[in-house]
């Protein structure tokens, strides 16, 4: 397996999967208002925009520079599921229907990058190997030089 590919592999994915959520959270500020009334049409207390937005931008963000990769895309998962179980269940709509499907598939995407991780270009990637540099440097790994 090359691992450099791989890795240039998971930067794009990573990009693509967050493109949405920092692109939909900064939406959700420029019409806060529209984003509450539907919130509430679902049920849901309006002023939770307030948490969505932070959220959605923050874990968009940390999930493109892959920083704490696995626990975000865990929590992302959780949440693309949520998400479609509660605001698309319309299937006779046909957006909601791609909504719901879309939803899904990110959830899919997040739960593979909850399993293989940031990989080496990431923050997580830049924090793993600088450690076993240090490590191997005082013996403990020897390299059998």
């Amino acid at each position: 397996m090359n691992t450099k590919i791989n890795s240039y592999d998971l930067v794009i994915a990573r990009s693509f999967l967050a493109l949405i959520f920092v692109v939909e959270g900064i939406s959700k500020i420029a019409d806060a208002d529209a984003t509450r009334h539907y919130m509430q049409a679902r049920h849901l207390p309006g002023g939770l925009v307030w948490a969505v937005i932070p959220f959605e931008i923050g874990s968009g963000l940390l999930t493109a520079v892959g920083y704490q990769t696995r626990v975000v895309a865990a929590a992302l998962t959780v949440y693309c599921l949520l998400t479609a179980a509660i605001f698309h269940t319309n299937l006779s709509d046909h957006v909601q229907n791609l909504m719901l499907l879309k939803n899904i598939a990110m959830a899919g995407g997040f739960m593979l990058l909850s399993y293989a991780g940031a990989g080496r270009i990431s923050i997580d990637g830049r924090r793993a190997i600088p450690s076993l540099r240090v490590l191997s440097r005082d013996g403990l790994f020897p390299t059998g030089k």
